[in-house]
């Protein structure tokens, strides 16, 4: 929508209350808006988000627009602003986080600590010798979720599914478990 007059008759149209002529607007300039809000967002679906809003805030406000000037422009502006306040709001929600996580580590440190002091190196140096009696498979699962493997990943590369990647994991914790008690009680 490079044309003036195009332009001045599809912002006649959504004047006159024909909500529908505002898509031409967003078919013209929603890939433009999109590449602009993506160049300083890493989220797609943020980008999305944004974009949307954007397009909203420019419907509900195009009586400000002034005929003449450039509309790509105007909507950069009102997406730039978009942009700012979902950097303001995602600032605090991480500064919110963040004290969230200090005052439960606060509460509950010294309860983690006590909790972590009485285990006993009998019962991980245990654990650790169940872990390698286990068959291959379920070894890999353990030490799969030990090192925070995605399901999905893991079950691709054992070839199987998420659900019998859950059932081995399971498994592997029942067959810990006893190992574990059988050799604590051994010691």
């Amino acid at each position: 929508m490079t044309d003036p007059s195009q332009l001045d008759a599809v912002l006649s149209a959504v004047a006159r209350g024909d909500s529908a002529a505002f898509m031409q607007v967003v078919q013209a300039h929603g890939l433009m808006l999109r590449s602009y809000i993506s160049a300083q967002v890493f989220n797609s679906g943020d980008v999305d988000d944004l974009a949307q809003e954007t397009f909203i805030a420019a419907y509900r406000s195009l009586s400000s627009f002034r005929r003449g000037d450039d509309l790509g422009a105007w909507l950069r502006g009102i997406a730039r602003n978009k942009v700012m306040m979902y950097f303001r709001s995602s600032q605090r929600r991480a500064s919110a986080l963040d004290r969230f996580r200090a005052e439960v580590a606060e509460i509950v440190g010294g309860e983690l600590d006590a909790a972590a002091g009485d285990e006993k190196p009998a019962h991980i140096e245990a654990l650790l010798r169940c872990i390698a009696k286990l068959p291959d498979k379920l070894r890999r699962v353990v030490h799969a979720g030990l090192e925070g493997m995605k399901v999905q990943t893991l079950a691709e590369a054992l070839q199987t599914s998420a659900g019998a990647v859950y059932q081995l994991h399971y498994r592997a914790n029942q067959l810990l478990r006893e190992c574990v008690l059988k050799e604590v009680q051994n010691v």
